[in-house]
This record gives C-alpha cells, structure tokens and sequence, in this order.
C-alpha cells in the first residue's frame, strides 16, 4: 500500500507540473496576444519642417509654433500694437493616440479672412470660430480659429498653404534676445501673484484651469490654448496697455465683467474658441490702459472669480 501511495503521490506531482507549465505558456501567450503595441511617434522634426520653423514644447508636450504678425502696423488710439501683445497667430499640436490634435488662431486683416477657409478646408482643418478681439483698432483685425485631429505634417502642411493666401511671415522666427519689456515686472508679479515672462517685448502670464479640459477624448494641457491669458505692453508716461482673454465656465463670465468694468478694463468680446470642448469654455477679452500696478489688481480680482490654477505658495 505504502508503494502504491507513493506511485500515487510522484503522478499527482507530475501532472501538477505540466498542467501548471500548460497554464504559464497559455497565460503568457495571451498577454502576448493581447497586447497592444504602441503608437509610433510622430516625427516632430517633419512637423517644424512643414512650418517653416521650430516648435516650443510647452508642458503636457505641446508643441507649439507662434506666428506674429510683424507685417502689421495696427494702432489703438495712442497704442501701436506689439505683434505679441494683440497680432499672434499659433498653432498648438499635441499627441492623441496615433494621431496628433491640433488648435489654433489666426491673426487676419478683414480682406484676409474669405481667403484662408478654402484652403482650410480643403486640406481638412475645421474652422471653429471668426471674431474680434479688440474694439477700435486700425486696421481692423480678425481671428479665425481652427481645428484639427490627424496626421501633424498634413495639418501643418494645410494651415501653412492657408496662411500663405496672407501676408503673414511664413520664414524661420528673427534670432535675437527678447527685447525688455519696459515694465517694473516685479510689481506686476507681486499684483497678480503669479510669474509672468518675457515675451516679443510684452509681459506676458498665462493661467491654466484646475479642472481637466477634453477635446474629442483627449486631454487638453493649458498651452494648447485652454487658460488665462493677460499680457501687458508699456506705453507712454510709465503707464501700460492690457489685454489678453479669460478663460471661463459659463456661470464666471459675469463675475468676471464685473470685476474688470468695476476697475475701469473694457471688455471687449465674449465669445467660444472651439466647439468640442468639455467642460464648453467662453473666452472673454478685455482692454484697459492706465497704472500697470493698477490693472495688474484689477486682472487679478477677475483671475480670483475663475477655477485657475491657483498660485504657488
């Protein structure tokens, strides 16, 4: 009996073992089945090059390409507008899955705008808006905001064709360091409680949104387009000019106005940039001249009235 047992014991084992490596190899053999591979990358490099010039990689690997309007002289009132201050164009490209989103804006003359849609579309890039900025300015500038989801080099490609239909710079950006922006930024830091930059002479913050913001399932990092903008521009006898857009649910936009209209900053449109945004954004823009201090406190009481991203301590 007790050889028996054992006889038992030492086939029981056996079948254990091979039943067991069985299972590993079936295990195994799905999860290689299963697996999915990973998207290629996409060749940065071919995208700068369908531009015509380099991106900056903003965080969330933004990739984005500025495109000033340095053809334009464009007053309002007494302020001529620097190119980074009210006249850039952009486009902000970030990965999404196998393929790469697109957002941006187009800075155009009023003759410009029926010439870009064509060949925007033609090329598949979804026009989202058309509206002003500003109040006032000469000559009168548009912005055409636009879409797209795909292949980044045929987008670019698109965007860039459409552009050439105006008399945008489509040439590599000027080498050179940023000129000062005449401003006590310090103080201006201090009002806002934020660092800002120094950018095409204008001092410049951008605010993101706490909550998470989607476009067509993919999360939208704040350099694509979807925060706070407020830059500043020096103008005559120590005082600056102001202007930028707010980012904004639907239920802020009035506590917004009342903060800025209450400290003497115009508003000057309210308005959606895209048309696939979760939560929907309304942007609200603004214009104000006077002491920078001054403004810096009233921007920062409307910037208190949003879901921005608070400061840092």
């Amino acid at each position: 009996m007790r050889r028996r047992s054992s006889v038992w014991a030492a086939t029981a084992l056996l079948v254990a073992i091979i039943t067991s490596g069985c299972s590993n190899r079936r295990t195994s053999g799905l999860a290689a089945s299963t697996a999915s591979p990973s998207p290629p990358a996409i060749d940065w490099g071919a995208v700068d090059q369908a531009m015509g010039r380099p991106a900056g990689v903003l965080d969330g690997g933004v990739h984005r390409y500025g495109l000033p309007r340095t053809d334009l002289t464009v007053h309002l009132g007494d302020v001529v507008l620097k190119p980074a201050f009210a006249l850039g164009s952009y486009l902000a490209f970030v990965r999404a899955g196998d393929k790469a989103l697109m957002m941006g804006d187009l800075a155009l003359t009023e003759p410009e705008v029926p010439r870009v849609i064509p060949p925007l579309r033609e090329g598949g890039v979804e026009v989202t808006a058309i509206h002003n900025h500003l109040l006032g300015e000469v000559p009168k500038v548009m912005y055409v905001h636009v879409h797209g989801m795909g292949d980044p080099v045929a987008i670019a490609g698109a965007v860039r064709s459409a552009l050439g239909q105006t008399g945008t710079p489509l040439g590599p950006p000027a080498a050179g360091p940023a000129p000062d922006p005449g401003l006590d930024t310090a103080a201006l830091d201090q009002a806002l409680g934020r660092k800002g930059k120094a950018t095409g002479g204008i001092y410049q913050y951008s605010v993101g949104r706490a909550e998470k913001i989607v476009v067509e399932g993919a999360a939208m990092p704040a350099g694509m387009g979807v925060a706070t903008v407020l830059n500043f521009e020096a103008s005559s006898g120590g005082q600056a000019a102001v202007t930028g857009d707010y980012a904004l649910l639907d239920k802020e936009v009035e506590p917004v106005v009342d903060a800025l209209t209450g400290g003497g900053v115009q508003v000057t449109a309210v308005h959606s940039h895209s048309v696939a945004d979760e939560p929907h954004l309304y942007y609200l823009h603004f214009f104000g001249q006077g002491n920078p201090t001054g403004l810096a406190q009233t921007l920062r009481q409307a910037l208190d009235r949003t879901n921005a991203v608070r400061a840092s301590s």
